[in-house]
């Protein structure tokens, strides 16, 4: 049987649930990120196919960028999702999960852009820019 997750928005409108094996935690140290959610984006993605929505009404789409674009709930705010166009698979951001969701971190990405009033020290891999191919 398929691994199975379930996760919301703070106020419940937006719920989905993904099956399956999810990708390790990516944190997002860029500029709209912040920007976004105050520190950085920490999200996990899935294949669209694998991934079913509740209140599909309720998502908002924000074109952050000539090739992406931002879900978040149109209630409460929550960032909820970040899809890149034409892409097969979605991001997740890791806190909407419930718990206990059995992610783990993987690695920062655009670490040069990261807010001044943190560090990253947890070990993981740090990319100056994206992750290199």
């Amino acid at each position: 049987m398929d691994e199975q997750r379930t996760g919301a928005c703070l106020c419940g409108a937006v719920r989905f649930r993904t099956r399956g094996p999810l990708r390790e935690v990516v944190f997002c140290h860029c500029s709209q990120c912040r920007r976004q959610t105050g520190l950085f984006y920490a999200a996990t993605d899935v294949s669209r196919d694998r991934m079913d929505l509740a209140g599909e009404d309720m998502i908002g789409w924000y074109r952050s960028s000539d090739g992406a674009q931002r879900g978040f709930c149109t209630r409460c705010g929550s960032a909820l999702f970040w899809l890149r166009d034409g892409s097969d698979r979605i991001s997740v951001m890791a806190g909407a999960f419930d718990q206990p969701s059995g992610l783990a971190g993987g690695y920062h990405i655009y670490c040069a852009d990261k807010g001044a009033f943190y560090e990253i020290d947890d070990k993981l891999p740090a990319f100056q820019a994206g992750r290199p191919a």
